[in-house]
């Protein structure tokens, strides 16, 4: 298997470097079978690698390519590692990556040749970056993946150069991406500082040894970078933003790759933040604050792609939460079936965007199932999944997620339920919205309205497929014993490992059982209010609610934002240009020029060409010699 790991990554990188060098010279064709077979082609390698990890007495490896860093007492290799929790997400980035570059290559068929493959050349970038970062057997490693996603995704949100609000999204995203990293990269000195090592196998058994002060700093940190690029509070709001690039951008962002890159380093980094309890707590709060502020926000919104871009803050709040209860499996569970159908719902409302002839808002829409059969219904499961209706897979991750909160502390449950009532709510609304009721766009639209593609439509029937029977890879215990088959299969990297923070309490089947029939039962009574109220939708001139404004105005955090922290900046930054720059440091460099020529101007005059001012200076000069010959030195 070692033979060909390195071939995962590097093919979406000759993928990039054919599409990018060659964009003026490729046919559309070509450029559609490079990006994607390359991907493919990774996908298929990454099942040999799948098959291999899962097969019994599997040992992980690392396997070793060059000294990426030899100086002094550093020593940081160019290696991968494989184990379970890395082939996993190589499934999922390649899976769900591939499925997006075959929709892509009909969704963009209107960019002219030069930017079609530009975009190609993009996606590839980001999904070798992505796998990068997810094969990476050190955080040096890591982090190079990790800022190439935060590069490749300012190149997608901005890919519309043209429109200064893209661009300006694209900076949003890249700035805040930025704070997290330094977290990060501070968190990987103070590693090599105080371990000598950044290697995965050799770090993590020397931690146990370290102080519980070292220990929660360095997690601390690395969880600063995990909030600027899996979007927590207060570092979220580039995400919604970043809608500002094509529509099968924000599916691979928000499902597959970007956002999940912190739950992933936290998951490979279980064995530090399960002996820093107090790193825990923080993750669970910042997690489930996270999860209640975008569902609220989700509740108002108009734009279907801001609808599902607040959804996926929500969700990565909730992983979060696992993540910071010890639960891990039940994190990286939630990342998988998350993929499967945030990738349908996105995918889903590209087609529908696509059929509307780009329009984006909900209340132009409406009655679009007859016209949409495929999409009605791809969408229609995805919903039901993200709104944890069984057996549909989002089912059992988000039970799973809810269970391991209950044991730790109600309170978390109880915040973890409102937020998946509010989930339902909220995507029914999306979903009535657009394909209930009559329509109510242009006489336009309703003439051009027609089905995706089959390029677009086979990625969200594969997707639909896997959002009803993902959840069954993690079937609890309360159903059959020994059937959490994920479960099973992580259990080397992340079963061994426990939260210490706090006791837990364990739920008899029977309460469990009782806990889910509640849960799906509150869940279908937010469905069915939401079909009363959006089922047959009409625009209304009615005012709204101040706090209906609050929430359509997304809590009016970017305002916020912008007040105590952009302007203030933009402040300081202008005086430092119009007085700092402009009259201190430029006026000392040109003052220093100036005096120069002064200087020199008066020396001219000495120069007048005339021997008897010459003489005339060598005499004062001498006698001056004489004077400090005889006086001074007295």
């Amino acid at each position: 298997m070692n033979k060909f790991v390195f071939l995962i990554p590097v093919l979406p990188l000759v993928g990039f470097l054919i599409n990018g060098l060659g964009r003026n010279i490729l046919s559309r064709a070509l450029v559609s079978i490079v990006g994607c077979g390359t991907l493919i082609a990774s996908f298929l390698l990454s099942l040999l690698v799948f098959r291999e990890a899962a097969a019994p007495g599997f040992v992980p490896m690392v396997i070793n390519y060059f000294d990426f860093i030899h100086a002094g007492g550093l020593d940081i290799k160019f290696s991968f590692q494989v184990d379970q929790l890395s082939s996993l997400f190589l499934l999922i980035i390649t899976g769900i990556g591939s499925l997006i570059h075959i929709y892509s290559s009909s969704y963009m068929h209107e960019e002219t040749v030069p930017h079609f493959a530009r975009y190609f050349a993009y996606l590839n970038l980001f999904i070798f970056s992505m796998l990068m970062l997810i094969l990476g057997a050190n955080f040096v490693i890591m982090f190079i993946g990790w800022e190439g996603v935060g590069l490749c995704s300012y190149l997608l949100i901005g890919y519309w150069f043209k429109n200064n609000d893209y661009n300006n999204a694209a900076k949003k995203a890249f700035v805040m991406n930025r704070i997290g990293d330094l977290g990060f990269l501070l968190a990987i000195f103070w590693m090599l500082s105080q371990f000598g090592t950044v290697s995965y196998l050799e770090l993590f058994p020397q931690v146990s040894s370290a102080s519980l002060y070292t220990i929660t700093c360095i997690t601390l940190l690395l969880f600063v970078g995990a909030m600027g690029k899996s979007a927590q509070i207060p570092l979220y709001t580039w995400l919604p933003d970043a809608m500002a690039g094509p529509t099968p951008v924000s599916a691979l962002i928000h499902a597959a790759t970007m956002v999940t890159a912190g739950i992933y380093m936290i998951a490979r980094s279980n064995v530090m933040y399960s002996m820093a309890p107090h790193t825990q707590d923080v993750i669970t709060i910042i997690g489930m604050a996270t999860a209640l502020l975008a569902a609220t926000i989700a509740l108002k919104q108009n734009d279907i792609k801001k609808v599902l871009a607040y959804s996926t803050v929500s969700q990565l709040g909730l992983m979060f939460v696992a993540l910071g209860v010890g639960a891990y499996t039940a994190g990286v569970f939630h990342v998988m079936t998350h993929a499967f159908f945030k990738a349908l719902l996105f995918l889903g409302a590209g087609s529908v965007i696509h059929a509307m002839h780009h329009e984006q808002d909900l209340t132009k829409m409406g009655g679009l199932r007859k016209y949409l059969p495929i999409t009605h219904i791809t969408f229609l499961i995805g919903t039901l999944a993200i709104s944890g209706i069984p057996p549909f897979a989002g089912f059992f991750s988000k039970d799973e997620i809810l269970t391991a909160a209950l044991q730790k502390n109600p309170i978390y449950y109880v915040l973890g339920v409102v937020t998946s009532l509010m989930t339902a709510f909220y995507m029914f609304r999306l979903y009535f919205l657009t394909f209930s009721g009559t329509f109510r766009g242009t006489d336009h639209q309703a003439k051009h309205l027609h089905e995706s593609p089959v390029a677009m439509t086979m990625p969200l029937i594969v997707l639909a497929l896997l959002s009803i029977v993902g959840g069954f890879v993690g079937v609890p215990s309360v159903f059959a014993e020994n059937a959490h088959l994920l479960s099973n299969f992580l259990n080397p990297v992340l079963g061994s490992v426990h939260s210490t923070s706090h006791e837990v309490v364990h739920l008899s089947h029977s309460t469990e059982l009782m806990l889910m029939g509640v849960l799906v039962f509150l869940i279908l009574i937010m469905i069915f209010f939401a079909s009363r109220k959006f089922a047959s939708y009409q625009p209304s001139e009615k005012e709204e609610s101040t706090i209906s404004k609050f929430l359509a105005n997304k809590w009016y955090v970017d305002e916020l934002y912008e007040a105590l922290i952009i302007k203030p900046i933009g402040h300081v930054a202008s005086f430092f240009n119009k007085v700092v720059d402009t009259k201190v440091i430029d006026g000392f460099v040109n003052g220093v020029g100036k005096s120069v020529q002064y200087s020199a101007r008066q020396l001219r005059l000495l120069q007048s060409g005339q021997v008897g001012s010459y003489v005339l200076i060598m005499v004062i000069s001498l006698i001056l010699l004489f004077i400090f010959q005889f006086f001074w030195k007295h």
